[in-house]
C-alpha cells in the first residue's frame, strides 16, 4: 500500500559509516542502520525501501522511481544536503512528503553544515541523535497516517 511505503535515501560517503570517522558517526555501519529501520517499520505496520549512493543522479532517479510508489521519503543526503538544487528540485517535484535526517547536530558542525537547502521542501528536519533521528523520523511518519 502506497500510503505505508516509506523511501529512505542515504547520500554520499553514508556507506562508510562504522569506519568513518567514528568519533563523529558512531561504529553502526550503514547495514545495521538499515536493519534496524527494517525491524522499526515492520512494527509500526509500514513498509520500508533504502537506498545509498555516492552520485547524485542516482540519488534523484531513484527519488523519480517513487513517484506513485512511496508516499514519504526520509532523507539524508549527506554533504549534498548544502548544495544540490538538483536533488531538492527531484523532492519538491515527485510529490512525496520528506523528513530530512542527520546522524550528527549539523548547527554544532562547521558553518557550512549549517545550511539545508533542501530543508525548505521538507515536512521536518531532524539531526544529532544518530540512529535514532532515522528512528524519530519513522515514528514521525507512522504518527502522520
Amino acid at each position: 500500500m502506497v500510503e505505508r511505503r516509506i523511501l529512505v535515501v542515504h547520500g554520499p560517503n553514508l556507506n562508510l559509516l562504522g569506519t568513518r570517522e567514528p568519533e563523529i558517526y558512531g561504529s553502526l555501519t550503514l547495514q545495521q542502520i538499515n536493519a534496524r529501520l527494517e525491524e522499526r517499520a515492520r512494527e509500526l505496520g509500514l513498509e520500508l525501501e533504502c537506498f545509498q549512493s555516492n552520485h547524485e543522479g542516482e540519488l534523484i532517479d531513484c527519488i523519480h522511481r517513487a513517484q506513485g510508489r512511496c508516499k514519504w521519503l526520509i532523507i539524508n543526503a549527506g554533504a549534498l544536503t548544502h548544495y544540490s538544487y538538483a536533488l531538492r528540485d527531484a523532492i519538491s517535484s515527485v510529490g512525496l512528503k520528506a523528513i530530512e535526517v542527520h546522524l550528527t547536530n549539523v548547527f554544532a558542525r562547521e558553518p557550512f553544515r549549517h545550511v539545508s537547502v533542501i530543508a525548505p521542501v521538507c515536512v521536518g528536519q531532524i539531526a544529532g541523535f544518530g540512529l535514532n533521528s532515522y528512528l524519530l523520523a519513522l515514528e514521525a511518519v507512522a504518527r502522520a497516517l
